[in-house]
């Protein structure tokens, strides 16, 4: 079977999107062409290499045996480029690192800023993800960095304490949640919300503790970015549950403190134990751990 390191990369890229066209866009690559190259490479297998359904793709049992050797040899073209830096010009390091709602949109921007300028021949790909999807895809090999909430279940992983998080509630000015002190969420959810769009960390989050609670979130709206969010809100159109980092950049908003333990959460690098880190997601990793 003859596989070329973009047949591998978009095989990767389809399986963690879920869908065809996800990895297609991913992988910077036209939608048929991915479509002939994803066929070739099942012509060449002679057998499935994806399940095609009308929800998207998944791997079969083939499929996943593929995965494992795919992430493996990209893990070690990698290290290559790395390690041959400083003598290969053309070659690029990449990191994928996944982070929750609150890291990626809230402490990392700024971080990555100053690693990316620092390091001019890596490249970083962030994605938002749930901490316990974050901690799963770190665990099976799928990213070698991620930053997760300590709900999350960190069994076969090294995790290293990056960041205190809070999430708080916020409302319009004179919204009669406004002056409470500490609130439990379950007290909130008769309440219009406001949520970000898409399957984004903080929105999952929120409403499985609201499906938790025995009650749904009554959505008025979901938007893109938490600061869209606040922007709806700060205009008097429902409440919403934010990052106490975003909520601080709208100070005419009321920022109410959640009384659920859910709400105060730590922050922790994770990596696989016992794996050794490609030479740029090292260099992330210890950027991310001693910048402040």
């Amino acid at each position: 079977m003859h596989l070329d390191l973009t047949d591998l990369r978009l095989f990767l890229l389809v399986a963690e999107a879920g869908s065809i066209t996800g990895g297609a866009d991913r992988a910077g690559l036209a939608l048929a062409s991915a479509s002939a190259r994803l066929r070739g490479m099942e012509d060449q297998a002679g057998l499935a290499l994806l399940e095609r359904g009308r929800r998207g793709v998944t791997p079969t049992p083939a499929g996943r045996a593929l995965l494992v050797h795919a992430r493996t040899m990209l893990a070690q073209l990698d290290r290559l480029r790395g390690e041959m830096g400083e003598f290969a010009a053309g070659l690029r390091g990449h990191v994928r690192l996944l982070a929750n709602t609150a890291a990626s949109t809230e402490i990392l921007p700024d971080l990555l800023a100053g690693f990316l300028a620092a390091n001019p021949s890596l490249d970083v790909e962030l994605q938002d993800r749930t901490s316990p999807a974050v901690a799963q895809a770190v665990a099976e090999g799928s990213a070698e960095l991620g930053i997760a909430a300590d709900h999350a279940d960190f069994s076969g992983l090294e995790r290293h304490f990056f960041r205190d998080d809070r999430l708080v509630l916020v409302t319009p000015p004179g919204h009669p949640l406004a002056g409470r002190g500490a609130l439990p969420f379950a007290e909130c959810l008769a309440e219009e919300f406001i949520g970000l769009a898409g399957d984004t960390a903080l929105h999952l989050h929120v409403l499985g503790h609201a499906q938790r609670a025995g009650r749904p979130l009554r959505m008025r709206a979901r938007v893109e970015g938490v600061d869209g969010v606040c922007r709806i809100v700060s205009q008097g159109v429902g409440v919403a549950v934010v990052p106490e980092r975003s909520a601080a950049r709208w100070p005419a908003l009321a920022a109410v403190r959640l009384a659920d333990p859910w709400a105060e959460r730590r922050l922790h690098l994770v990596t696989r134990a016992g794996a050794t880190l490609t030479p740029p997601a090292r260099r992330l990793a210890d950027h991310l751990l001693t910048a402040r």
